[in-house]
């Protein structure tokens, strides 16, 4: 049977290997029916062609007459702007990748979600955002969420979803980033390129940035307390440089079960497109001889305080996780756009923190998508006025 998907952020690191597994599976496995991209429309309007969408989006309206431009002499709608990238989300899909980067893809996953099917979740910061009304949404509209990301991919792989009692504690592994040995006073001359170099996956520029704060970690903490209802301090993070093991979950029993494979996004991706089934990928097969060893450190929180902000963020609750999400995202391309230096990104998250938590009701939850953009929108301001009054 032919499988409907969509495709949200379809032009990233997430829909490039989407698109190759498409490309690799039997003849009529899937048929694509939205694709968004933010601004790169010429890939847009290339995937858009060659997988035959009922639809493309592109996220920046000033591209719109481009998109339509060039997929006029085919058979596929295309429209512009926010409320263009929301109607890709609502079109009827079997499986829709959400894989816009930042909050930006909250609503066009919104969208997806109410439509009662099966969504697969690569941006974690809808759950940072907006984690109680999300996940609220998941459970009216009685749809299947399945994690993208590894570490979440791989705790939904082997985790007993209906005897939750016996789970003692979650083990998110993280790579450690590019500068896990970099002695502490050269962190703050590390430059953008540098903190892109990461050593063992290929990302985008957001994550790869997040990766090497550690941050990425945090969000990953806070999304995975609610995908899978965890409170904070059963959540653990190790630092495992190898990234063969993708993550862990200990039972009551002592037994610790730990999904494993190569460092490649095709897995957990090719897992979420077949899910309930398997589908073959092109992923290097695991060999543990020629690796030899596995190991495993705690993490340096002075090195990454970010890790520390996140957990503070996570049992604060409410808004909370949104001005920590929100004041990372200014914090990262204020550092990619060579104004701030490397540690002033956790630095301006913690000082957004501390300033928004006068203004903002940490412990409430955001139970609207109005509520969820206005704490956002005013946290980014926040920071924003930061990086121009305060010496970081």
């Amino acid at each position: 049977m032919t499988r409907r998907i969509s495709v949200l952020g379809g032009t990233g690191s997430i829909g490039d290997s989407t698109f190759d597994l498409i490309r690799r599976a039997a003849p009529g496995a899937f048929k694509v029916v939205a694709i968004t991209a933010y601004s790169n429309v010429d890939k847009l309007a290339a995937l858009a062609i060659e997988f035959g969408a009922e639809y493309a989006a592109i996220g920046d309206p000033a591209y719109e007459g481009d998109l339509r431009d060039a997929l006029s002499a085919h058979d596929i709608k295309a429209g512009g702007g926010r409320n263009a990238v929301i109607e890709a989300g609502q079109r009827q899909a079997d499986f829709t990748m959400a894989a816009i980067i930042g909050a930006a893809g909250l609503e066009p996953t919104l969208a997806a979600v109410d439509q009662g099917r099966t969504v697969g979740l690569a941006n974690k910061e809808c759950l940072v955002c907006a984690g109680d009304l999300f996940m609220q949404r998941v459970k009216t509209a009685g749809t299947r969420l399945l994690p993208i990301d590894s570490e979440h991919n791989a705790i939904f792989q082997v985790l007993e979803h209906d005897k939750p009692e016996g789970v003692r504690r979650l083990i998110l592994t993280a790579s450690g980033g590019p500068f896990r040995e970099t002695p502490f006073d050269e962190l703050t001359k590390m430059t953008p390129a540098q903190a892109l170099n990461h050593p063992v996956w290929s990302m985008g520029a957001k994550i790869s940035i997040d990766s090497s704060t550690l941050i990425n970690k945090g969000l990953e903490l806070i999304e995975a307390a609610y995908l899978f209802d965890r409170p904070e301090c059963e959540i653990d993070v190790v630092v495992h440089p190898q990234s063969i093991i993708h993550s862990m979950v200990e039972y009551i029993d002592g037994s610790v079960l730990a999904q494993m494979g190569a460092p490649d996004m095709r897995t957990p991706i090719g897992y979420a497109l077949s899910w309930p089934k398997r589908m073959e990928t092109p992923v290097k097969q695991l060999n543990l001889v020629d690796i030899g060893a596995l190991s495993f450190f705690k993490p340096d929180m002075i090195r990454f305080p970010g890790l520390d902000l996140a957990r503070t963020a996570l049992k604060q609750g409410g808004a909370a996780p949104n001005v920590f999400n929100a004041a990372n995202e200014v914090a990262v391309a204020a550092f990619l756009n060579g104004r701030i230096g490397f540690m002033d990104i956790p630095a301006l998250v913690e000082k957004t923190l501390e300033t928004q938590e006068k203004y903002t009701s940490f412990g409430q939850a955001l139970m609207s998508v109005d509520a969820v953009l206005a704490c956002d929108k005013a946290a980014r301001r926040t920071a924003d006025e930061l990086i121009l009054t305060l010496k970081l």
